[in-house]
């Protein structure tokens, strides 16, 4: 079945016949003014370079080419063929730290920027990195919780991440042991496609550190990868508030201090099989991406299509042919031809 994308577009052939009005005008407007310096007949003679086919066919050859850049411009599809896709990748589930410490500076500088927006600009970059994979997202703090399922819907994944905020958690605390055990439980069935859980953590005031590390365990014995994203420096920094004002411990009554539990940080990673990264690292994300790509990958959606078989490159070789040939023939006779004695004058 032969048809057009842009069918409109075939309206511009309208312009060959105008373009051949065009020339008959010129050519008859040309033979006018030759009649009033006489006849045409006995002028020629006087023009020996002249080729009275010449033109004619330059125009045959330039309308010819005309018809086929129109054609191209149209897109002609000559049917329709199945194309099928199929698309590999890994399932990634980010488990984010949502507890008050990640309003605190992310450097040892209390005035420096916070660990939650540290975090938010690391993980969108890395998103943006993910090539046909899946990513979940879960947040955490006193319990843990589902925000978006193992998707590869990115716009939404980034929506979510972005909508993070501890001040609309009530429980807080650092549970991260139940973040890694509903991750572990969020993955889809596939066994062979790879698995990893990215955890963003300070690792500060952690509930249940023998609970943590079983928890990692488990879920490398389950083939599930645990890289580490740490957060905050070893210097402990106050906590501000979101209103103002910095958080008061209730039991010292002076301001509550927070540091990055680096060392815990990096035996939950070693646990889980993955490795552990600090976010102030400028390469923190490309080691991160590297760890990923050790993951095995497997096919997550095979897509059969009905794609148009396109024919305008077939007509877009005949065109430049033509322009081509167009070149090189020009309005004057042929001078060696000329010379050529088709037919002999007999002779008495």
């Amino acid at each position: 079945m032969f048809s057009f994308a842009h069918t409109g577009l075939l309206f511009l052939l309208l312009l060959i016949p105008f373009f051949i009005l065009l020339y008959a005008w010129a050519r008859y407007a040309r033979y006018r003014k030759l009649k009033k310096f006489g006849n045409p007949a006995t002028l020629a003679p006087l023009m020996p370079e002249v080729s009275p086919f010449k033109p004619p066919l330059k125009l045959t050859i330039e309308m010819a080419a005309l018809f086929l850049i129109v054609f191209c411009l149209a897109r002609p599809w000559g049917g329709v063929k199945d194309e099928k896709t199929v698309k590999e990748g890994i399932e990634v589930i980010i488990a984010m730290d949502a507890s008050n410490s990640m309003y605190a500076s992310s450097t040892s500088d209390e005035k420096g920027s916070d660990r939650m927006r540290t975090a938010k600009l690391m993980l969108e970059k890395l998103i943006n990195r993910l090539d046909n994979d899946r990513v979940g997202l879960i947040v955490y703090a006193g319990d843990a919780y589902t925000l978006i399922p193992v998707t590869n819907d990115y716009v939404s994944a980034k929506m979510f991440l972005n909508s993070i905020d501890p001040s609309q958690i009530d429980n807080q605390g650092t549970d991260i042991s139940s973040a890694i055990r509903m991750a572990t439980t969020s993955f889809s069935q596939d066994k062979n496609i790879g698995k990893a859980i990215i955890l963003i953590t300070d690792a500060d005031e952690l509930e249940d550190e023998e609970g943590v590390m079983a928890a990692a365990q488990k879920a490398a014995h389950d083939g599930i990868q645990i890289d580490v994203v740490g957060l905050g420096s070893s210097v402990a920094v106050p906590i501000p508030l979101k209103n103002g004002g910095y958080m008061i411990d209730p039991f010292t009554g002076e301001r509550a201090m927070t540091a990055l539990n680096e060392d815990l940080a990096a035996n939950i990673a070693r646990a889980g099989n993955g490795i552990y990264v600090n976010a102030s690292n400028r390469e923190a994300l490309n080691e991160l991406d590297k760890q990923l790509e050790t993951l095995k990958k497997a096919s997550l959606e095979s897509n059969i299509s009905a794609v148009h078989d396109e024919l305008f490159p077939i007509f877009a070789v005949f065109a430049l042919a033509l322009l081509v040939l167009d070149i090189f023939i020009l309005d004057r006779k042929i001078g060696w031809l000329d010379k050529i004695t088709f037919f002999k004058k007999e002779t008495a």
